[in-house]
């Protein structure tokens, strides 16, 4: 996963925008200026297809797909189509972890080699700093691109063995350095915890009870037709078809895909605070301090940001072909 605030790489791209909240639905002005943002963005940057979705007063007020989910032949986009959400996946794990914690099997102020030993200082670092990127581990996936080793498989203890048993970048809890290695260890936390794989918890503690029926993986193998396929382009050169990253790469870093009405569900339930406990959702959005006293700007598996006087939940997602991004204003019931 290269980092969620850099350049845009992948061109079939799912977004979920924002509204400010009134009422629902969306009025058509307000529709038709979504369209033209989305098409004016679709016609820059030469992506094959976007897909949305609007929550408006707590509930989804608009949906859309625009343009072609595959190329050669065509394949329309649709509202049921799925699209890969990339590191938008990291809350996933981070809520996964939450509800753990709420059913009293680990705390977040564990130390990450109480459950996976062998880790560069895994007496010190918690489960809590690598959900917040402030535990010093390297990144796996810091570049742009989807680099050669990325194309063949991995397992989770070659990823630990080659990026998190190396000394740290940083003391943990000095700094914020984004880490899709951290979350690598989280996932892996989930499993021993649980006794079930990390997707398979997910599906039962948090997509079957919220009712998230669109959900699926993309780490072991690509989405297949009728959902999106991924695309990317070099420099001014025609759209083509996005490598693919080998299994074990995407795990709780971004191993999601969804349709676009499935992420405002989830929007929705935080929004409501109808899946975890209220002082979980307080875990999750209140910015970690760090040691020197800084605010990090980030909860665990999520931005927090205030703008004009609005609490804002962010997060983007890239994965090779794909381009996701989340926003969510609680407070205005909007996302």
């Amino acid at each position: 996963m290269i980092h969620p605030r850099t350049g845009l790489i992948g061109l079939a791209a799912a977004f979920a925008l924002s509204a400010q909240a009134s009422a629902a639905p969306l009025p058509p002005e307000m529709a038709a200026a979504v369209d033209r943002e989305v098409m004016a963005v679709l016609a820059k940057t030469g992506a094959p297809s976007a897909s949305i979705a609007v929550v408006r007063d707590g509930e989804l007020a608009y949906a859309k797909a625009y343009g072609a989910a595959r190329l050669a032949p065509d394949l329309a986009a649709g509202p049921q189509t799925r699209y890969a959400i990339g590191s938008i996946s990291k809350q996933f794990t981070a809520a996964a972890v939450l509800l753990l914690a709420e059913d009293g099997k680990l705390s977040l102020d564990d130390p990450v080699g109480k459950y996976v030993p062998g880790l560069t200082d895994g007496d010190k670092v918690t489960l809590r700093q690598v959900l917040s990127h402030t535990a010093g581990y390297r990144d796996f996936w810091p570049q742009d691109y989807v680099p050669p080793e990325m194309l063949a498989p991995a397992s989770h203890a070659q990823i630990l063995d080659k990026w998190a048993k190396v000394p740290l970048d940083f003391r943990p809890g000095d700094d914020w350095q984004y880490s899709n290695t951290g979350y690598t260890i989280a996932g892996m936390v989930v499993e021993k915890v649980s006794g079930m794989s990390l997707p398979a918890f997910e599906q039962k503690r948090i997509f079957t009870p919220l009712h998230m029926t669109g959900v699926t993986e993309v780490d072991t193998s690509a989405l297949k037709a009728p959902d999106a396929a991924g695309y990317t382009r070099y420099a001014l050169g025609p759209v083509r078809a996005a490598p693919k990253e080998g299994p074990g790469w995407l795990f709780a870093a971004g191993a999601l895909a969804m349709r676009p009405t499935d992420l405002a569900i989830w929007n929705i339930s935080q929004i409501d605070r109808s899946l975890l406990r209220p002082a979980s959702y307080d875990q999750m959005r209140a910015p970690v301090v760090l040691n020197g006293g800084r605010s990090s700007g980030y909860g665990l598996g999520i931005f927090v940001e205030a703008r004009d006087g609005r609490t804002m939940l962010e997060h983007g997602g890239e994965v090779s072909g794909f381009a996701t991004e989340n926003r969510v204003w609680p407070d205005q019931k909007a996302a």
